[in-house]
């Protein structure tokens, strides 16, 4: 009897070391860190690689307007300064409608970085 309630002893003394120290509070929320900002030597190459990566292209060219303006019209309109690359940005992720004619540009799930560096892009074709 005496070696059963010590191996109950040891087993439990073992088992509970070994728990997490969350492991009986559920309320506690482990979040992961936050991942390091991406390095981007050349914003502006980013930007195009990320449009030609999209589906920007079926509606957009650089020079010639299709479904919707040129990517040259933009920048005309558009003079090339941080905060026309925040508004652009917006509209590329968030959608457009009724600056350029009737057909609205859907809103698009990059982040706003990704969608800065496409506007810088854009921006920068005038």
């Amino acid at each position: 009897m005496r070696n059963v309630i010590l191996m109950v002893f040891f087993l439990t003394t073992i088992f509970s070391c070994s728990k997490n120290e969350n492991s009986g509070n559920k309320d506690v929320l482990v979040s992961e860190p936050e991942p390091a900002p991406k390095v981007v030597n050349d914003p502006i190459a980013e930007g195009q690689s990320l449009i030609e990566g999209s589906d920007c292209l079926g509606c957009h060219k650089l020079d010639e307007r299709m479904i919707g303006p040129s990517y040259k019209e933009v920048a005309e309109k558009y003079e090339n300064t941080p905060e026309n690359v925040e508004i652009l940005a917006d509209k590329i992720i968030k959608g457009s409608s009724g600056v350029w004619g009737d057909v609205p540009m859907p809103a698009h799930g990059f982040s706003k970085e990704n969608a800065k560096f496409m506007a810088q892009y854009i921006l920068s074709s005038k």
